[in-house]
């Protein structure tokens, strides 16, 4: 679901100051470069703390380290939801979508920090064992949205495909898949939103991320820490979901 609906960007009538993107974009990098001068603030909110401000790590390094998670696991739930979405949707692979469809559902039911728990033996501590736990839990809306898509084509339009000389792959590619795009957008989308909140899980196994100061703050009974890691991790899914907002709205004025 859209955190916010807004027009896209130089759309006339609309002055450039309306567009919350800028100013989310512009927030979401204030705080993250400025957050050390907000101590005075944190200070007075939490007066009996000794260090109201995370400083093992600067937020920088937290807030780039947690978008190569998130970019990552990303493109790895594309390529195997996309792959998996286009399979069950082929005469070779509609017996089997009743099968991945249980399959994708187990794996978004499945907790996340149980798959950190079970990959953590196999591969260790870091960020891999949080890769795999982010791919197994963002791949369902990415399978369901690109399979619904390309089903609700009309079976005249592939036809008329069919009848203009093109061959599986070349229907695939140039017709379906460019039509069924708005609907898989929506599904990658919500992937990557919802990644970008577990991601925060994966400083419990030893991956560096905007969850340090969220597990560093509960651990050590420490609010300002949560504070400023939960406020980092709401900018950057709300400024995510506007950039996605944006791309869905010009694609489909090109449609």
């Amino acid at each position: 679901m859209s955190l916010a609906g807004t027009p896209p960007l130089g759309r006339p009538g609309r002055p450039l100051w309306r567009d919350p993107l800028p100013w989310a974009a512009a927030a979401l990098v204030i705080a993250t470069l400025g957050m050390p001068a907000a101590e005075p603030l944190f200070r007075a909110l939490y007066p009996d703390l000794p260090r109201p401000i995370y400083t093992r790590t600067d937020f920088l390094t937290l807030m780039l380290s947690h978008v190569g998670l998130v970019a990552a696991s990303s493109v790895i739930i594309c390529l195997v939801g996309i792959a998996v979405g286009i399979f069950v949707t082929r005469p070779a692979g509609r017996d089997f979508a009743r099968l991945v469809d249980m399959a994708t559902a187990v794996g978004q039911t499945f907790p996340p920090v149980a798959v950190l728990a079970l990959a953590v033996p196999a591969v260790g501590y870091g960020p891999l064992p949080t890769l795999i736990a982010l791919a197994c839990y963002g791949v369902l809306p990415v399978v369901e949205t690109t399979a619904a898509g390309l089903r609700a084509l009309p079976p005249a339009l592939k036809e008329a495909a069919d009848g203009a000389g093109f061959g599986p792959t070349g229907r695939l590619l140039r017709i379906e898949l460019p039509l069924a795009f708005p609907v898989m957008l929506a599904g990658i989308r919500t992937a990557v939103i919802i990644n970008i909140g577990t991601a925060t899980i994966g400083s419990t196994v030893g991956a560096v991320s905007l969850g340090s100061p969220i597990i560093e703050g509960l651990s050590g009974s420490n609010p300002a820490y949560v504070v400023q890691g939960a406020v980092l991790v709401g900018l950057l899914a709300i400024t995510t979901d506007l950039c996605f907002e944006r791309l869905a709205r010009r694609g489909s004025v090109r449609g």
